[in-house]
């Protein structure tokens, strides 16, 4: 018997093996005693048989094989390179586990089939993120159908599964999905990350809720469309698996490797699986243009003025913008080729003449002149046929010529070294010529079928620009949200969470995206009086704080604003500028309302001296009164001084005299937890927002 141990101050994996097999996980959740035996373990995670089975459960190892009769899904599918299927059997070759950061490498093979199989896992020990991958080395061309990253077993105690789905304008929706004898099976072929599919998934134990009980967590950090397995054995054991979308790959190859897996176990709800998420993309998967600097409020011109522009009402706008606080202006769409629309010239990276005669520069440094940096929209994977670039390569766009258009666009071919070659030269000569230190990075349509040399090319042109143009950031967009995920958040610096600017929407989304993601690479904006994607008008407040829950910026026109909606945005944009800077280190913890109208999170310092609760209320109660809300993640011996923000905002149907309406009230942590925030009542639309600190006696 083989055994391997990963393990931190939060939990243990264990793997083992029986002779010379491919290992299996008998054990991962809860932080086991260092005198637990690994062999009595695995010796005790063997089930029993019975009548009507085989004579010993197969395997379910970290890449089930057909060939040793495994009645589920296999971990590997793949045909030689005539086409002759292979079931290959692996057998032991060897280990390295690194003493230092106790990474783990397990080395299999397959000698009749010139095969191996090669596993690697890394436990970070401070966000408890346990990192998974699987190689695939053949000694003759193969052709690839399936490959799972390394597959782990699913808990017993566990009546349902979460993943997410969505729509454009509606994304990161929760879905539960009861488990049942069969497959849960879900497959991205868009291409992209897909607001349809995100890859994550979470599998709570009975009774877990945000802030308690056992959560077993899943992303698979890959951009270009991947699947989702959970399966119940008809044994009853339950298996996830993870890979890239079945057939992306289009050639014979000797070498495939699935992207990385991130799993992490929580004992506290849902929060302890994203707290992980959140600090280690901030802090392990990012790398930031300028670390430490404060993340700078976003000004975005395009639900201003769209195709339309005159560099007269664009500085103007400017102006605005930065009298409201914001710190950075982002000029969208329209501002190459003879793009007046969305039917053409995309591709044609140069600047329109006709919109900016002197070029950029005069817009450029008039922004800068009011003391913003200065960003610009590009989507470099995308064509128009009405181009002149397709006109002269029509052979460079990807897929038929009769394919359905996405938004009067075809998608580039990424795959052909030219393509990157022509595009990283467009893109680097206007970085070259022009002080510009964002990029708004745009993939408006799906693929006409999914290709991993397409997300290898994409990642290899943003690689080359990062490179050379290392002080730049970049923003992943995809009509909004399409293409989020940590294989192109390792290339980015920021997320456009939705094309949804609705504010209520926005705090639904808001909410649910933060299993997976902090505050600082989340962009929030405060849309139009009237939304251009709901039609539905919303309160400048209640845009204003959502917008101040994230990475802030506006996408207006400022012009449209009341003396009052300024005020009122520029109060709370000095508040979030203020705040950001341990805001944009903290950890954002979803509440369990008791009002299912009430949306809250609290926002905890990294020490826990400070803390922010948003409750937002998007609906009309069923409740008369507001329930109290209970906080998490306190000392519950310490007393905090609490106090209501926005208490002005409040309307004079609330009546009432609950303590925190008249000023600062001090209460114990296990209060706080315990009983819970007793809030002001409130119409829909509208957000309390709720300041917390330890308490410092007086002279202390």
């Amino acid at each position: 018997m083989r055994h391997w141990i990963l393990q931190d101050a939060r939990q243990s994996l264990v793997l083992a093996a029986r002779q010379d097999r491919l290992p299996q996980v008998v054990y991962w959740g809860a932080r086991l005693p260092d005198h637990d035996d690994p062999a009595t373990l695995a010796a005790g995670a063997v089930r029993d048989v019975t009548g009507g089975m085989l004579d010993e459960n197969p395997d379910l190892s970290i890449c089930p094989e057909a060939e040793r009769s495994f009645p589920g899904q296999p971990g590997l599918i793949l045909r030689a390179g005539d086409g002759t299927p292979i079931l290959p059997r692996f057998a032991f070759l060897d280990e390295v586990q690194d003493p230092e950061d106790g990474a783990l490498t397990l080395r299999f093979g397959d000698v009749a089939h010139g095969l191996r199989l090669v596993f690697t896992f890394a436990l970070d020990p401070d966000t408890h993120i346990i990192t998974a991958q699987t190689r695939l080395q053949a000694q003759s061309p193969v052709h690839l159908h399936w490959l799972a990253a390394p597959v782990v077993p699913a808990p017993d105690l566990g009546d349902e599964m979460i993943d997410v789905s969505g729509r454009w304008c509606g994304e990161f929706q929760l879905n539960r999905t009861r488990w049942a004898p069969g497959i849960r099976y879900r497959e991205n072929r868009t291409g992209r990350t897909g607001h349809e599919h995100f890859p994550g998934l979470l599998l709570p134990g009975r009774g877990a809720t945000n802030t308690m009980g056992e959560v077993w967590a899943f992303h698979y950090g890959w951009s270009g469309g991947h699947r989702m397995i959970a399966e119940e054995l008809a044994d009853g054991r339950r298996q996830i698996q993870w890979g890239h979308a079945a057939r992306m790959e289009q050639e014979a190859g000797t070498e495939f490797s699935t992207a990385p897996l991130y799993m992490v176990y929580s004992e506290d709800g849902l929060n302890g699986c994203a707290v992980s998420f959140q600090r280690h993309v901030r802090d392990r998967i990012v790398t930031w243009t300028k670390p430490g600097a404060p993340r700078p409020v976003h000004y975005n011109c395009w639900e201003a003025v769209y195709f339309d522009h005159k560099i007269p009402v664009l500085k103007d706008i400017a102006e605005r913008a930065a009298a409201l606080g914001a710190e950075r202006f982002v000029l969208d769409d329209g501002w190459f080729g003879q793009r007046d629309d969305d039917t053409r010239a995309l591709s044609d990276w140069k600047v329109d003449p006709r919109k900016y005669p002197e070029g950029l520069g005069p817009l450029i440094d008039h922004v800068h002149g009011l003391g913003m940096s200065f960003g610009l929209w590009f989507e470099p994977e995308m064509i128009n046929p009405d181009s002149d670039l397709y006109r002269a390569h029509p052979d460079w766009a990807l897929g038929s010529h009769d394919q359905i258009l996405g938004r009067q666009q075809k998608a580039i071919n990424m795959a052909l070294p030219q393509v990157r070659d022509f595009l990283y030269d467009r893109i680097a000569a206007i970085l070259r010529d022009h002080p510009i230190d964002y990029i708004k990075w745009d993939h408006n349509r799906v693929l006409p079928a999914p290709d991993a040399a397409q997300t290898r090319g994409s990642y290899a042109l943003i690689d080359r620009l990062r490179a050379d143009f290392p002080d730049t950031e970049i923003e992943s967009c995809a009509s909004g949200g399409g293409r989020i995920d940590f294989g192109i958040l390792s290339r980015t610096q920021r997320v456009w969470l939705s094309d949804s600017n609705d504010a209520l929407e926005r705090l639904r989304i808001q909410h649910d995206a933060a299993l997976f993601l902090p505050m600082v690479v989340t962009g929030s904006h405060v849309g139009p009086r009237r939304c251009h994607t709901s039609g539905r008008t919303i309160d400048i407040a209640m845009r204003a704080w959502v917008a101040a829950q994230r990475h802030m910026g506006f996408e207006m026109d400022p012009r449209e604003l009341t003396d009052h909606e300024a005020t009122v945005l520029r109060e709370v944009t000095a508040w979030w500028k203020a705040n950001r800077d341990w805001m944009a280190r903290a950890d954002i913890l979803r509440l369990d309302s008791a009002d299912p109208a009430v949306t809250a999170e609290q926002q905890m310092c990294r020490t826990g001296a400070q803390f922010v609760v948003f409750a937002g209320t998007s609906a009309t109660s069923s409740q008369i009164a507001p329930r109290p809300l209970r906080l998490t993640r306190l000392d519950p011996d310490r007393l905090y001084d609490v106090r209501l923000l926005n208490r002005g905002s409040l309307h004079h149907l609330s009546r009432g005299t609950p303590a925190i309406k008249d000023g600062p009230m001090t209460v114990s942590g296990r209060w706080l937890m315990h009983h819970g925030l007793v809030l002001p009542w409130r119409f829909p639309e509208t957000m309390l927002v709720v300041e917390g600190r330890i308490h410092q006696p007086d002279g202390a």
